[in-house]
C-alpha cells in the first residue's frame, strides 16, 4: 500500500455533469491531498493526513513541493502516425495559398500519404512512439491515433500494425482508429471506394483486431454526407463504433454522425444553429480541435454555444501534418479558452472525463499529472508554458522533474 502526497490541491473531475456548461464553482477541490493506492488499484483520494492515519502502515510518496494533481488528458483525436511533414504546406499557407493552391502543387493529404506508403511499418511505429511519448511527458496519458495516411489495403493495415505495435511500446495507452475514408484515393479506380472498405479492408482489420472504430471525412473535398450515412451504417452493423470528421468548412457532417449514433462529431468550425442544436440533444460529443484553427488561421469550433445549448464538449489536438503539426493540446485548450470564453472547469472536463466519453473508455483513476503550482487556476493562466513535473501511468511515477 502507498500513499501519495501531500499535494497543495487535489482536482476531482468525475462527478461533474457530462453534459452542458461548468462553473469553477463546481469542482472538487482538495487541499492538502493524498492518493491511497495498492497493486496498482486506486483505494482512496482525501486529505493527505487522515489517509496517513487512516493507513500507517502505508509506504509514503512523499510529495517536498507545491503540486496541483490533476487526472491525465486524453486525446481523443490525433493523427501523430504519420511519415514526413508538411512544412511546404504551411509556408504556402501562409503565404496566403488556397487549399486549392497547395493541392495543385502536390501538398495536402495525398502528400502525406506518398510519404507514409514510402515507410515502412517498424519506422511508422517508432515514429508513432516518439510522439506518443512527448505527449505523455506534456499529461496526455490516453490518446486515440487514426490510419488514414496508406489508403489501400497494404498501407492502411501497415499503418494500424505499427500503431499497433507502438501501444506496445510506450506507456501511454494508444486507441487505433481506421480512417481509410480519409479521401478518395488518386490511385484508386474501377469500384466505389467506400464499399471497397467495408468489403475487403475492414473484414482484415477485424479479423486482426487492429481496430474496433471507424471514421470518414464529410466534407465537399473528401466524401459527401449521403455516401457516408449508408457507410457508416454497415460499419456499424460490422461491429464497429463510430466518429466523424463533420463539419470542418462546410455544414452536413454532424448531422451524419447523430444519425448514426456515432460516438463523437469533431471539428465543428462551419456547424450551423440547427447543427449545435441536434448534437446537444443528441449522445454524441462534439470534439473541438482549437490546432487546427490554430494551424488554417480559421475561426474555432463554436464551443461557448455549444456547452451553452447543452451539449458534451471535448477538446482534442487533432495533431498532424498538416493542419495542426504542434500537438500541443494543453496550450491549444488554454489559448482556445479565452477566445470562446470557456471556464476552468470545462476545459477541464473537456481534456478529461468528456474526452474518455467520446472514446467510449472509463479513465483510470491512476493516470494523474501534478503541476507545479499552489492554486489549479495557474495551469490555464499560462497558457500551455507551464507542464506537469510529474506523471503518473496506471499508478506507476513515468515522469519526475521535481528532483
Amino acid at each position: 500500500m502507498k500513499l501519495i502526497g501531500p499535494f497543495s490541491q487535489i482536482l476531482l473531475l468525475q462527478d461533474l455533469p457530462l453534459k452542458g456548461a461548468l462553473k469553477d464553482e463546481q469542482l472538487i477541490v482538495i487541499e492538502a491531498g493524498g492518493v491511497l493506492m495498492e497493486d496498482g488499484r486506486h483505494l482512496a483520494t482525501g486529505g493527505y493526513a487522515e489517509l496517513k492515519d487512516k493507513y500507517p502502515g502505508a509506504a509514503i510518496a512523499w510529495i517536498d513541493e507545491p503540486m496541483v494533481l490533476l487526472p491525465g488528458f486524453i486525446d481523443c483525436h490525433t493523427h501523430i502516425c504519420h511519415a514526413g511533414t508538411r512544412s511546404r504546406d504551411y509556408a504556402m499557407r501562409i503565404a496566403g495559398k488556397s487549399y486549392l493552391d497547395i493541392a495543385r502543387a502536390g501538398g495536402g493529404i495525398w502528400d502525406s500519404v506518398m510519404k507514409t506508403r514510402e515507410a515502412d511499418e517498424t519506422e511508422l511505429a517508432m515514429l508513432t512512439v516518439a510522439r506518443a511519448n512527448r505527449h505523455l511527458r506534456d499529461g496526455v496519458t490516453t490518446m486515440e491515433v487514426k490510419s488514414g495516411y496508406g489508403l489501400d489495403l497494404q498501407s492502411e493495415l501497415k499503418m494500424l500494425r505499427a500503431i499497433r505495435y507502438a501501444g506496445l511500446h510506450t506507456a501511454a495507452t494508444l486507441i487505433p482508429t481506421c480512417l481509410a475514408a480519409h479521401m478518395q484515393p488518386k490511385d484508386f479506380s474501377g469500384r466505389d471506394y467506400l464499399q471497397w472498405i467495408l468489403e475487403e479492408l475492414l473484414p482484415v482489420v477485424r479479423e486482426e483486431q487492429l481496430s474496433g472504430r471507424v471514421d470518414i471525412f464529410i466534407e465537399e473535398t473528401a466524401f459527401s454526407a449521403a455516401a457516408a450515412k449508408p457507410f457508416l451504417l454497415a460499419a456499424k452493423a460490422k461491429g464497429f463504433e463510430l466518429t466523424v470528421h463533420a463539419d470542418q468548412f462546410s455544414s452536413g457532417g454532424s448531422a451524419v454522425a447523430v444519425e448514426t449514433g456515432a460516438r463523437s462529431a469533431d471539428h465543428l468550425e462551419a456547424s450551423t444553429a440547427e447543427d449545435i442544436r441536434r448534437i446537444a440533444k443528441s449522445d454524441t460529443v462534439a470534439v473541438v480541435l482549437p490546432g487546427a484553427s490554430l494551424g488554417l488561421g480559421m475561426p474555432y469550433a463554436p464551443a461557448r454555444r455549444l456547452l451553452d445549448a447543452g451539449a458534451c464538449v471535448a477538446v482534442a489536438s487533432d495533431w498532424n501534418p498538416g493542419s495542426a503539426p504542434m500537438g500541443d493540446l494543453l496550450m491549444q485548450a488554454a489559448v482556445m479558452s479565452a477566445a470562446e470564453k470557456l471556464s476552468t472547469a470545462e476545459v477541464l472536463a473537456g481534456l478529461t472525463f468528456r474526452a474518455a466519453r467520446a472514446l467510449g473508455i472509463t479513465a483510470d483513476p491512476l493516470d494523474m499529472q501534478a503541476y507545479p503550482c499552489k492554486d489549479y487556476r495557474d495551469i490555464l493562466y499560462y497558457q500551455g508554458r507551464m507542464k506537469p513535473a510529474m506523471v503518473w501511468k496506471s499508478g506507476t511515477l513515468i515522469q519526475n522533474e521535481s528532483i
